[in-house]
């Protein structure tokens, strides 16, 4: 919430760095960054609902919730850091944790995924 305030009041007050023609990357991996952490927010909810309903082992359990949160900073921290330092049209060098997020989040989502049918 507080990046999504942080953006907002730069757009309002049209802060140069966030808002001139030359840095429509940067204001785009910004917005990106704040969409994929708000969406895999709702993975964690939906993740913890799903919990009360599958059996997990405790093992099984404690790796899928790690792989999870892991992603959820990954990810959208990723793009919000390449976001901030750009080079011309391309992200900056922060983007290189996106892969690694993704791959921890389809562990988590295998993790949980492999239990749903027993």
């Amino acid at each position: 919430m507080g990046l999504g305030i942080l953006l907002e009041g730069l757009m309002a007050f049209r802060i140069g760095w966030y808002m001139d023609v030359n840095n429509d990357t940067r204001r785009l991996m910004l917005r990106l960054g704040h969409a994929h952490g708000t969406l895999l927010s709702l993975v964690n909810i939906a993740f913890a609902a799903t919990l009360a309903r599958i059996t997990l082992s405790k093992i099984s359990r404690l790796w899928a919730s790690r792989f999870i949160v892991a992603a959820t900073l990954l990810i959208p921290g990723g793009i919000i850091l390449g976001g901030v330092q750009i080079y011309d049209a391309d992200p900056g060098l922060g983007i290189v944790l996106l892969p690694a997020g993704a791959v921890l989040l389809l562990f988590g989502i295998f993790q949980v995924a492999r239990n749903i049918g027993k």
